[in-house]
Formats: C-alpha cells, sequence, structure tokens
C-alpha cells in the first residue's frame, strides 16, 4: 500500500506578496502558469526571511486546494520565463515533455571580452558537481569523470564590441549552471556572474547583477500544440546593452 504523499502547509503571504507575485504574469489558462521571475527572486529553498517563487505560488492556490508546481527553476539572479503547472495530470505530461528534451529554452547574456571565437558554436563539455563549503559549483570535466554529466549549449553572437557581446544561448540540458559554466569555459563569462569570474564592470559601466535573461520559452502543452511564451527583458539588462552599444 502506497503511503499517501505529505500535504504541503500552505504559505501565508501579505497582501503585497500576493500583488507582486499576481504582477508576474505572463500567461494563465486551465493547466498551466507561466511567470517572468526577476533577477534576486529564489525558485526554491533560499536562504532569506523572503519567500520562494514557488512559496509565492499560494497566491494562486483554490481553497482547499494545492498551489501550481514549478516545473523547471531559474538561478536566483537568473531573470525570465518559469513555467509552472496548475493540476497534477498537467505537472505529469510537462515533466515528461522536459524529460524529453521537448522543451527549447532562449536565454540573452551578455559576456566579456567581446565575442567568442567562433562567433556561433556548440559547447559540448560535460560537467561535474563540487561542495566548497556551503556553497556548490559545477565545473567542466573530462567524459570519463565518475560524476560527470553530458551538457550541451549552443550561442550565437546577436552584437559585439572589443569589450563586451551579447549572446542568444540555447541548453540542449538542463545541468545546474550549464551556460554560465560553459562560458566561463571559453573565456567569455557572463558578466556579473561573480561565482564563475564574470566582470563587476565593464567599459566604465558597473554591472548590477548577473546578465542573462530567460526570454522564452517553447513547450508541449498537455492541451496539444505547442505553446511560446516570452518574458520582457528588465530594464537593468536593457540600460546596460544600451550602454555598451549593443542594441
Amino acid at each position: 500500500m502506497k503511503t499517501p504523499a505529505p500535504t504541503l502547509k500552505p504559505v501565508s503571504l501579505t497582501p503585497d506578496e500576493v500583488a507582486f507575485v499576481r504582477s508576474l504574469v505572463i500567461f494563465e489558462d486551465a493547466e498551466i502558469l507561466a511567470l517572468a521571475k526577476p533577477s534576486g527572486l529564489s525558485s526554491q529553498g533560499g536562504r532569506g526571511q523572503a519567500n520562494t517563487l514557488d512559496e509565492l505560488l499560494w497566491a494562486f492556490a483554490k481553497p482547499g486546494k494545492a498551489r501550481p508546481r514549478l516545473i523547471h527553476r531559474l538561478d536566483r539572479d537568473t531573470s525570465g520565463v518559469i513555467l509552472t503547472a496548475k493540476t497534477k495530470p498537467a505537472a505529469g505530461f510537462l515533466g515528461k515533455a522536459m524529460m524529453a528534451r521537448k522543451f527549447r529554452k532562449t536565454y540573452v547574456a551578455i559576456v566579456t571580452p567581446g565575442a567568442p571565437e567562433p562567433r556561433s558554436g556548440v559547447i559540448e563539455a560535460p560537467l561535474r558537481r563540487e561542495e566548497q563549503g556551503r556553497e556548490v559549483y559545477m565545473r567542466v570535466c573530462a567524459a570519463d569523470h565518475p560524476d560527470a554529466e553530458t551538457a550541451l549549449s549552443r550561442y550565437r553572437t546577436l552584437a559585439a564590441t572589443e569589450q563586451a557581446a551579447l549572446l542568444e544561448l540555447n541548453p540542449e540540458t538542463g545541468r545546474m549552471h550549464q551556460l554560465r559554466v560553459h562560458l566561463a569555459s571559453l573565456g567569455r563569462p557572463i558578466s556579473g556572474d561573480v561565482r564563475y569570474g564574470g566582470a563587476l564592470v565593464v567599459a566604465g559601466h558597473a554591472v548590477p547583477r548577473l546578465m542573462l535573461h530567460a526570454g522564452a520559452l517553447q513547450f508541449p502543452h498537455p492541451a496539444g500544440g505547442l505553446k511560446r511564451m516570452e518574458a520582457p527583458m528588465p530594464a537593468d539588462m536593457t540600460s546596460l546593452i544600451a550602454a555598451l552599444s549593443l542594441s
């Protein structure tokens, strides 16, 4: 006999928190809910006092019902599209579609110094997890390393100067910190990425945070057909793109 799954205790939210998370909604229907996550908001498991996005999803729960379930995550400092399922069947369908690599994710990043060489290509470098105290890092490693996980990312240069470049990125796999580590391995870390060597000042302009944005997500909808969601780029990133003449 199966043990029933534990019932998650609803999180009590303030009116301001409810208004905030509702302001992030890009799309909603009977089965899915897509939001534009801002930088600085943890998807799950945050250490601070503030609620994570997972907890804020209680704002959408019907009385006595479960909250929407996150289908994937974004790093705390990454902005952009994040998808949730409103029903258990939708969560199962989307989870299987993601495992089958039927999700197409498109990111935009500012890297330094200048465009990678070649300007477009594929990064196929296995990654392994490394813990240093309470911090977790991902490292490029040999394919025969016992902890190696396959990882593949596609990139193309949208605009470039000698100091920086604007890249479009498509991860084919979903490893932790994958795009950040892959770009650092090319010698083009993402600006603002302190963990992996990203610049905090580019051409005299301060970089306020990790300059990585999940701009679009395409996936099969539980009701049939393909759905594409887009999240507008935050003002801090568009301002830096303009300041660096990468528009």
